[in-house]
């Protein structure tokens, strides 16, 4: 940590500084210090001229020649008197001898983070000291990062283990993931990362003049973590055949695979999915300085044209094809915690901020989503930047199931305003309605009749209830029940038509597996089951090898007769999801 040039020699300091500027755990060789706190330079004559020595620092953030002062990538400053006020960056002489002098060196809060070249000029002639690394400080409230609780940041910064959870909501499962931030070489890969993201490709000199802003690197980041349309770290996949790479569920730390996209110079890694993706953004933003958290959403919604609503169509037989809107049985992406002074004067969206690396839907014509602010999710607040409305549909989108007709028209059977967006903190609590409609109403492309139907689907005149009569174990029968109850007052027949599919976790068929069909007669106010619906289905032979979930899908049909009336079809569909 000690310079040699002529005349002086000069001590970074790297141990003591890194240890005051929680960064000790990257490396104590070289220096990292965050922005908005000192660090100290000490610099040791070795000329009798000592007093006619005046030191004028250059520092530079960028692409080299194109740093600007302008831009706030590069500072030229005096050594000021130790009782002197400095504003920017600044030095100030904090301790002096007759063969040395002591200086506090300070950045400003809203500095650009990234590597920076440090010079000293004496007269003129310029000579470097070496290199450091700025970051972002959740530890100092001017940052945009800054977290008041020192528990959390330890936690949400600091914390290099942690657990990310898959599964359903009624069966959660735990995974433990390093996420491995301060790994000496990661923090070298992160700002690759950066270096190599398109819009720095384009201009890097304003790329990098807009890293003082958490909410432009995190959004960068985002895009970085995929490769979709960019030199990103991790390429998606999700059909089951991994056998040119790893495949998703065998990651357990990030480490690896920001290793392994450096090594390969920037290609990107084979396999990643949801969770994946999130832990990755995990690592980068804690090493960056951006306290995070990763989290997982149960029954998900991925709502592709924006109507706020996901829509499932059926036909007669049972047949569910494949629409655009889809329900994962989870979803896993990452909230960062920044302040939003680009939304509101006030602190109203500070805070977590959603920012998922998954690509599902382009935003602003690249594969990124966030940051969007949790509060805005919450109040319903969609007009908001960054991709608000997206992120509200995948916690609090309705399910609206249609019957398709034999002429091509479409009946409404009904809606589901429960089952999407299970055990998030989140969710609306006690006024969802009221939530979705001011979502739908701030929305741009919606209004509310657009959203909203004018008429609410009758309430069935049959209850249906499907449950596992046993836990689900792979390469076993699965055991199921079959409850239906009237409440009409007059005679009904059900024909009832069962189809099983095999599907991944994001809510896409693989195939058909099964079906039965039957006819029941129900009594008025009476139940015909319970009734166990036998199958021969064995999970191992669904084409389930490599999906999370088996979803049985029940169409049950009714048809109301009696002396001189019209047959009155109704349909339901209903779904189970079941772990394998």
């Amino acid at each position: 940590s000690t310079c040699f040039v002529p005349d002086f020699k000069v001590d970074l300091h790297c141990e003591e500084n890194n240890k005051a500027h929680n960064t000790d755990e990257i490396s104590v060789k070289r220096l990292i210090v965050r922005r908005g706190k000192s660090f100290i330079l000490t610099f040791c004559c070795l000329s009798k001229r000592q007093n006619e020595m005046k030191i004028i620092f250059l520092i530079c953030n960028g692409p080299g020649p194109q740093a600007s002062q302008s831009l706030k990538t590069k500072a030229v400053f005096e050594i000021l008197p130790a009782n002197a006020a400095g504003i920017g960056w600044n030095a100030r002489v904090q301790a002096k001898s007759s063969s040395s002098v002591t200086v506090a060196v300070s950045s400003p809060e809203d500095a650009c983070i990234g590597e920076y070249s440090l010079s000293v000029k004496r007269g003129s002639s310029s000579r470097s000291i070496g290199k450091f690394v700025l970051l972002f400080n959740p530890w100092c409230e001017a940052d945009w990062t800054y977290l008041p609780q020192e528990r959390e940041r330890q936690e949400y910064v600091l914390n290099e283990h942690g657990i990310v959870y898959r599964g359903q909501s009624n069966g959660i499962q735990p995974m433990p993931w390093t996420f491995g931030q301060f790994e000496e070489d990661v923090m070298d890969i992160c700002l690759r990362l950066l270096d190599v993201n398109p819009k720095c490709l384009r201009n890097a000199k304003e790329d990098c003049s807009a890293r003082c802003n958490p909410i432009y690197v995190s959004r960068v980041l985002s895009a970085m973590v995929n490769a979709a349309d960019d030199k990103g770290v991790l390429e998606g996949k999700w059909d089951g055949n991994y056998c040119d790479g790893v495949a998703p569920m065998c990651w357990s730390d990030s480490v690896a695979i920001l290793r392994r996209w450096d090594q390969r110079n920037c290609n990107c890694v084979k396999y990643g999915q949801c969770w994946v993706f999130a832990a990755v953004l995990c690592t980068t933003l804690r090493c960056l300085g951006i306290p995070c958290r990763v989290v997982t959403n149960f029954e998900s919604a991925h709502d592709t044209d924006g109507n706020l609503t996901v829509d499932h169509y059926c036909y007669d037989l049972g047949v569910t094809p494949n629409a655009k809107d889809s329900v994962w049985n989870f979803h896993v992406w990452v909230e960062a915690w920044m302040r939003r002074p680009d939304l509101s004067q006030s602190s109203q969206y500070d805070g977590w901020q959603v920012v998922d690396p998954t690509p599902q839907e382009r935003s602003d014509g690249t594969y990124c989503c966030g940051p969007a602010p949790v509060k805005a999710i919450l109040e319903g607040h969609t007009n908001l930047k960054y991709d608000v409305p997206f992120v509200f549909a995948e916690v609090n989108a309705d399910i609206v199931t249609w019957r398709m007709n034999s002429d091509g028209t479409k009946t409404r059977m009904f809606s589901d305003t429960k089952e999407v967006g299970q055990n998030i903190s989140t969710k609306a609590v006690g006024n969802e309605r009221q939530v979705f409609e001011e979502a739908v109403r701030r929305c741009q492309r919606l209004t509310i009749r657009g959203g909203i139907s004018d008429v609410s689907p009758a309430t069935p005149d049959v209850s249906v209830k499907i449950v596992e009569v046993g836990q689900s174990i792979n390469g076993k029968d699965l055991d199921l029940s079959l409850s239906l109850r009237s409440d009409q007052s007059k005679p009904l027949t059900l024909k009832i038509q069962l189809n099983a599919r095999a599907v991944l976790y994001t809510g896409f068929s693989i195939s058909n597996v099964w079906s039965k069909a039957f006819e029941v007669k129900l009594l008025p106010n009476k139940g015909a089951f319970p009734r166990e619906v036998e199958s021969d289905l064995h999970t191992t032979n669904a084409g389930l090898a490599c999906s999370p979930c088996l979803r049985m899908g029940f169409l049950i049909k009714s048809c109301f007769r009696s002396t001189g009336d019209s047959v009155l079809p109704l349909i339901w569909v209903f779904a189970l999801h079941l772990l394998i």
